[in-house]
């Protein structure tokens, strides 16, 4: 039951995260600027993170924080802000297109340096290994799928859309910041993978969701108002109106910077960075999604079938870490996490997961 609670959870932030990319698209072309709404939408987060600990915190005591922890959050912190920098920066110079086809290769980056620092453990001749790799390859195609392939439509009989079967405009344009822009996508998508690894480094020492997100909030208020303030000259640029603007700071800082960021980082704790990962090619299919249902998007056979690809890429991976925590669980007669392909993976081996 557990594992389903999880997945709700992580359903739900990606839905939420998909709706605040759609009041962005609405902020942005009244002159918001990127750097400035990082800045406001973590400064509310605070607030609201603050006013939660303090209430949260005040029947229960959190464990001391010891500096090795502190410092963690502060490379959390850093990282986070600069995935943030690079994706808005990114798309400014190429669009948000390009940037859904970069994100979606986050689960190969947090799936590569999941392996690399010993989080998980590639072990090909154990089945649930080769499910979570060939998942997480599969959900990337089906990802770029839907994304690049739009095919014939199914709820529209626009003839003169069959002749477009193809999505290439991203890759045919011929801007000169384009490159750069992908480079940007890039870096930041590495980045989203890093913030993945480093919240699962960080909670397996010091398991407090809430303070560990409160801290880290604290930080990048402090990072990318530096950031802001050297790249926006104008006062202008900080001037905030009562409309758009406001709704899209007040719904990042609730949903996203605050709540989401606490789900993930207790989705990591509980099933590992990977398995976190998996949900952001999920988000394309959540947007496809919405988009027909309240906007009345027209469906294309390349949507339905790169959303049957995500789908069966998602359940092996989630088929093949359930393989290992029964092993883990047939091994010890205990149920114990394990984000990896043995029992022995050091960085995760100690933590108990409460049933």
């Amino acid at each position: 039951m557990q594992g389903v609670g999880v997945t709700t959870m992580m359903v739900v932030v990606q839905s939420l995260e998909v709706g605040l990319n759609n009041i962005i698209k609405v902020a942005t072309t009244k002159g918001m600027s990127n750097l400035v709404f990082i800045v406001y939408s973590n400064v509310v987060a605070l607030c609201l993170l603050l006013l939660s600990t303090f209430i949260y915190r005040r029947k229960r005591p959190s464990s001391p924080i010891t500096r090795s922890t502190l410092c963690r959050i502060f490379i959390l912190s850093l990282v986070s802000c600069s995935e943030q920098t690079l994706m808005y920066t990114g798309i400014g110079y190429s669009s948000p297109t390009l940037a859904s086809v970069m994100v979606d290769l986050t689960p190969a980056f947090t799936f590569i340096v999941a392996i690399v620092s010993r989080m998980e453990k590639l072990d090909l001749k154990l089945g649930s290994s080769k499910a979570k790799s060939i998942g997480t390859v599969v959900s990337i195609i089906g990802a770029l799928t839907v994304t690049l392939y739009k095919g014939m439509p199914l709820t529209d009989d626009d003839s003169d859309s069959l002749q477009n079967t193809v999505t290439v405009a991203p890759f045919s344009s011929h801007q000169s910041d384009w490159l750069l822009g992908g480079l940007l996508l890039s870096a930041a998508s590495f980045c989203l993978s890093l913030v993945f690894i480093i919240k699962t480094w960080i909670i397996k020492d010091y398991p407090e969701e809430l303070t560990v997100t409160t801290i880290s909030c604290g930080f990048v208020v402090i990072q990318s108002t530096v950031v802001a303030f050297a790249a926006e000259g104008s006062s202008k640029a900080w001037a905030l109106g009562f409309d758009m603007e406001l709704i899209a700071i007040l719904y990042s800082a609730i949903f996203v910077v605050s709540l989401r960021s606490i789900v993930h980082i207790w989705a990591c704790r509980k099933r590992g960075p990977v398995y976190v990962a998996m949900f952001t090619p999920l988000g394309m299919v959540i947007a496809l999604v919405m988009g027909i249902i309240f906007l009345g998007d027209t469906l294309y056979l390349g949507s339905i079938i790169g959303a049957t690809v995500i789908s069966s890429g998602f359940y092996g991976v989630i088929w093949g870490q359930a393989q290992e925590e029964n092993m883990v669980h047939e091994k010890n007669g205990t149920f114990r996490f394990v984000s990896s392909s043995s029992s022995q993976a050091p960085l995760l081996q100690n933590k108990s997961m409460e049933v």
